[in-house]
C-alpha cells in the first residue's frame, strides 16, 4: 500500500510543481460556428441520491446518449464533481450521487413553449420524485443563462415548485434574487459588487481617463453603469461615450448604425462590455469585428467564449482584458475525462470545449513572447506543453453546487438518523440545511451560502487573444481583492504582460495629454473635466508640479516607498524645493531695496535647507546601517535626532554668514550705464562679492559632503536605499553651479540675472527630478514594487 501512495504522489508532482512554478496561461480552438435559431444555451440537471455503487459506465452512458458537442462541457465538469463526491465516503456513506438531463439533452434547450409542455407531460416522472405521504425534493441545476434558470422557476406547475430545490451556475443576476418569485433557488456564482472598483483600478494604473461603455440595456445593465459612473466619478475617470444596447433585436438593428458611429469616431482606446453573451450586445460586438474597430476591451469571463468563434482577430493587438472570479486551480479533469472514453476525448476535441493550461514559460522562451506562438501555434506543440483542463467559471460554479447539495443532504441525513426516520425528507427541510450550508472545498476555498450574495468577490485578470489560425489565448496578468487597503487592491504581473506580448506598456486612452512644465490646464465650459486645452501660465506664475509630488506623497504616505529614509526629511525637501523655484520670481520686476535683500538671502538660506537636508538622508541611511552592524551599541535615539540636529546646524551656519553679509555690505539698487548702449539699467548690487562667493562656496561644501556620503552608501543592501539617486542629484547639482561660476563672470547686466535665474531653476528641477521622479513613477505606475508582500517573496525567491 505504501508503495502505491508513494508512486502515486511521484506521478503527481510535475502536476504540482507546475501549479507553482509555472505561470497561468491557456490556450484553446476554434469551435463550430454559432447556429442561429429561437433557441437558448440553457442546461437542466436533476441530482438525486441513489442506495447503491455507481460505475463509470452509468456517466458514459447519459454522455453519449443525451449530450451533444455544442454544451457538453457542462455535463463533464458535473460528471467530474459527482465522481469526486461519490469516492468521499464521509459525505454519502453506502450512497451514491447521479444525475439524468432533459430529453434532448443540452444541445439546446426549449424555450417557453416546450417548458410548460414538457412540465405537464412529467410532472409525475421527475427523478427522485416519489407520492408517498411525504414527498421527496428534487434538486435541480440550471443555467448558464439566467434565461433557462428564470424560466423553469417561473413556469413550473406551481404544486410541484415546492418540491423543487434550484440550484444554478451561470452569472449572478438581479432578476434570480428575487426570494419571493424564487424562494427556492439559489445562486452558485458570487454578486460582481466589486468589479466596477476593480476595473476602474485598472484605468488608474495604467492613467486610462477616457473610457468607452457598450451595456446591455436591462436592469443589471443599469445597475452596473451606476456603480462604474461613480467609481469613475471619486477617481476623474470619463465617459467618452455610453452606449445602451435594447435586448430588443429588432429596436436594436433599427439603431445598429448610430451605435456603430458611437465606437467608430470616438478617441477612446478602451471599452467596457457589460451584458449577457447571448444578447443584441454580442451581435453588436461582432458587428464591430467585421468593421476592423480595434479597441482595448474590459469584460467579464463569460465573454471569453467569443474567441473559441470566428475566425477574426477579436480587439487590437492587446485583446481583451477579462475580470473572471478568483478560484484556485482544479487538476484532473483532463485526465478523468479521457479515461471515460479515450478514443473522443482527445486533447484536440477538449480544446474545442474549454481552456488548456500549458506551461507558458517554456513557449515564450522557444517564441520570445506566448503570443508569437499562439499566432504560429503547431496543434502538436500546444499539446506537448498542455498540463490540465482548466475550470471555467461557469464548470466551477457546477463543482461548488454540487458540494453544496451534497453537504446540505449529508446534514439532513445525519439529523434523520438521529431522528430515528429514513425518508430522505422534503424540500422545506433541505431548503432549511442548504441555506445556511457553510463548508470549505477540496481546493480549500469556503463556501458559504448564507452569505453567499453579500459577501465581496476577488478576480483575476486575464488578457485573451483569438488568432485566424484558430487557436485561442488566455493569459493571467494580475489580481483583485476588495480586502486590502486602498491603494493597493490590485496586482499586476508586469514580467507576464511582457512575456506575454514582449511589451510592458498598453496603449494610452486620454482625451487630453497631461499639461507640461510651464503650461496649465484650460477646462472649457460643458466639456468633461478629462478633456482640456493647455495654455502658458501667465506672466508671474508658475506651474505646480512641485506641488503635485508633494500631493503624492502625502497621499500614499503609508507606504514602504514614502516611509523608507525617512518621509519627514522627503517633506522637508520638497517643500524647500518648492521656495527654490518660487526664489526667481524675486528677480522679476522692478527693483527695490527690499527685493534686492530679499534675492541673495533668501537664494542663499533655502537652498541651504534642500541641500542640508539631502545631507541628513544620506547620514541617516549610514547610520541605520551602523547601529545594526554586529557589535555596536548605537542608540536608536541618537539616529533619530540626528537628521534635525544636521539640518538645523547647517542652516544656521548659513543664516549667520548672511547676516554678516547684511551687516557689513548688504545688496542694494545700482544703476548700470555700461552694458548696453544708450540705456541706463537698474540692477541689484550684489554688495559684498566676497560675502556672496562664500554664499555659494557654503553650498558647494554641503553638496560635495552629501556627494561623498551618497557614495559610500549607494550599495548598502535596501529595497528603498535612495542613496544612488541622492549621489546623482549632487554630482548635478555641482556641475550646474561649477558651470554657473565662468558664464556668470563672462557676462553683464541683464543677463547676469538671466544666468542666475536660470541656475536656481536647473539645479532645483535637477534635485526634484533625480530624488522623486523614480519615487513618483514606481508608486503611480508600478505599485507592485511599492508593496511589502511582492518585496518578501523577491527576497525568500
Amino acid at each position: 500500500m505504501f508503495n502505491l501512495i508513494f508512486l502515486f504522489f511521484l506521478l503527481n508532482i510535475p502536476l504540482l510543481v507546475a501549479s507553482f512554478i509555472h505561470p497561468r496561461c491557456f490556450w484553446r480552438m476554434k469551435q463550430n460556428e454559432d447556429k442561429v435559431g429561437d433557441l437558448s444555451s440553457g442546461c437542466i440537471f436533476f441530482l438525486r441520491v441513489v442506495k447503491e455503487h455507481v460505475e463509470k459506465d452509468y456517466f458514459n452512458y447519459i454522455l453519449n446518449t443525451q449530450t451533444s458537442p455544442e454544451n457538453i462541457q457542462f455535463p463533464l465538469a458535473l460528471t467530474f464533481s459527482i465522481d469526486e463526491v461519490n469516492r468521499n465516503p464521509d459525505l454519502l456513506p453506502n450512497m451514491s450521487l447521479v444525475f439524468q438531463l432533459l430529453e434532448g439533452g443540452c444541445k439546446n434547450f426549449p424555450k417557453l413553449s416546450s417548458v410548460m409542455h414538457w412540465d405537464e407531460e412529467n410532472q409525475d416522472n421527475y427523478p427522485n420524485y416519489e407520492c408517498k405521504e411525504e414527498s421527496g425534493c428534487i434538486v435541480v441545476l440550471t443555467g448558464p443563462d439566467y434565461e433557462t434558470s428564470a424560466i423553469f422557476g417561473t413556469f413550473m406547475n406551481p404544486g410541484l415548485s415546492q418540491q423543487i430545490l434550484q440550484l444554478t451556475y451561470g452569472p449572478f443576476h438581479t432578476i434570480l434574487s428575487d426570494h419571493e418569485k424564487f424562494p427556492y433557488l439559489y445562486q452558485m456564482a458570487p454578486k460582481d459588487t466589486a468589479l466596477p472598483l476593480a476595473m476602474v483600478s485598472l484605468m488608474l494604473h495604467f492613467n486610462w481617463n477616457w473610457i468607452g461603455v457598450a451595456i446591455s440595456d436591462t436592469d443589471q445593465g443599469t445597475q452596473f453603469l451606476s456603480h462604474l459612473r461613480t467609481e469613475m466619478e471619486k477617481n476623474t475617470v470619463c465617459f467618452s461615450f455610453v452606449t445602451m444596447i435594447p435586448a430588443n433585436f429588432h429596436l436594436y438593428m433599427s439603431s445598429a448604425e448610430v451605435y456603430n458611429n458611437q465606437i467608430i469616431t470616438s478617441s477612446a482606446n478602451v471599452v467596457i462590455i457589460y451584458g449577457d453573451i447571448d444578447s443584441t450586445l454580442a451581435v453588436s460586438f461582432k458587428m464591430w469585428e467585421s468593421l476592423g474597430i480595434h479597441r482595448i476591451f474590459l469584460t467579464t469571463s463569460q465573454w471569453d467564449v467569443t474567441t473559441s468563434k470566428g475566425d477574426t482577430t477579436i480587439g487590437s493587438s492587446h485583446g481583451i482584458l477579462a475580470f473572471t472570479h478568483h478560484h484556485s486551480e482544479i487538476f484532473g479533469l483532463k485526465s478523468f475525462v479521457q479515461t471515460l472514453n479515450p478514443l473522443k476525448y482527445t486533447d484536440e476535441y477538449l480544446a474545442r470545449l474549454g481552456w488548456m493550461n500549458f506551461n507558458c514559460e517554456v513557449s515564450a522562451s522557444k517564441c520570445k513572447t506566448v503570443k508569437n506562438c499562439s499566432s504560429n501555434a503547431s496543434l502538436q506543440f500546444l499539446m506537448g506543453q498542455t498540463i490540465d483542463m482548466a475550470f471555467s467559471d461557469d464548470n466551477y460554479d457546477i463543482y461548488n453546487a454540487v458540494y453544496t447539495a451534497v453537504h446540505a443532504i449529508h446534514e439532513m441525513l445525519l439529523q434523520q438518523v438521529y431522528n430515528g426516520n429514513e425518508h430522505y425528507g422534503n424540500c422545506l427541510k433541505l431548503h432549511s440545511f442548504l441555506r445556511k450550508t457553510h463548508f470549505t472545498n477540496p481546493v480549500g476555498e469556503n463556501v458559504n451560502m448564507n452569505q453567499r450574495e453579500i459577501l465581496q468577490t476577488e478576480y483575476d485578470i486575464f488578457q485573451i487573444w483569438n488568432f485566424p489560425n484558430g487557436f485561442g489565448l488566455k493569459v493571467k496578468i494580475g489580481e483583485f481583492s476588495p480586502y486590502f487597503p486602498h491603494g493597493q487592491q490590485l496586482h499586476l504581473y508586469e514580467d507576464m504582460i511582457e512575456l506575454a506580448t514582449g511589451s510592458r506598456q498598453m496603449p494610452p486612452s486620454v482625451c487630453s495629454a497631461d499639461c507640461g512644465p510651464g503650461f496649465r490646464k484650460f477646462l472649457q465650459e460643458g466639456i468633461s473635466a478629462c478633456c482640456f486645452d493647455c495654455i502658458p501660465c501667465p506672466e508671474n506664475e508658475v506651474s505646480n508640479e512641485t506641488m503635485l509630488v508633494l500631493v503624492i506623497f502625502v497621499k500614499h504616505h503609508d507606504t514602504p516607498l514614502v516611509k523608507a529614509n525617512n518621509q519627514n526629511l522627503s517633506y522637508i525637501l520638497l517643500i524647500s524645493l518648492m521656495f527654490c523655484f518660487l526664489c526667481p520670481l524675486l528677480f522679476i520686476g522692478y527693483p527695490s531695496s527690499a527685493t534686492c535683500i530679499l534675492q541673495q538671502i533668501t537664494f542663499g538660506v533655502v537652498f541651504t535647507v534642500a541641500i542640508s537636508t539631502v545631507l541628513a538622508k544620506t547620514v541617516t541611511v549610514l547610520l541605520a546601517f551602523i547601529v545594526i552592524a554586529p557589535g555596536r551599541r548605537m542608540r536608536f535615539s541618537m539616529i533619530s535626532r540626528a537628521p534635525n540636529c544636521i539640518i538645523a546646524i547647517c542652516t544656521l551656519i548659513q543664516i549667520i554668514v548672511c547676516t554678516i553679509w547684511l551687516l557689513v555690505s548688504p545688496p542694494s539698487i545700482d544703476i548700470d550705464a555700461h552694458s548696453e548702449y544708450g540705456q541706463i539699467i537698474i540692477v541689484c548690487n550684489k554688495g559684498s562679492v566676497t560675502a556672496f562667493y562664500c554664499v555659494l562656496g557654503y553650498h558647494g561644501s554641503l553638496a560635495l559632503g552629501s556627494f561623498i556620503v551618497a557614495f559610500l552608501a549607494r550599495n548598502l543592501p535596501d529595497k528603498f536605499n535612495e542613496a544612488k539617486l541622492l549621489t546623482f542629484s549632487m554630482l548635478l547639482f555641482c556641475s550646474v553651479w561649477i558651470t554657473f561660476l565662468p558664464v556668470y563672470h563672462s557676462t553683464k547686466g541683464k543677463v547676469m540675472v538671466v544666468v542666475e535665474v536660470f541656475s536656481i531653476l536647473s539645479s532645483s528641477a535637477g534635485l526634484l527630478g533625480c530624488i522623486f521622479i523614480p519615487k513618483c513613477y514606481i508608486i503611480l505606475f508600478r505599485p507592485e514594487r511599492n508593496s511589502l508582500q511582492k518585496l518578501r517573496e523577491k527576497t525568500s525567491s
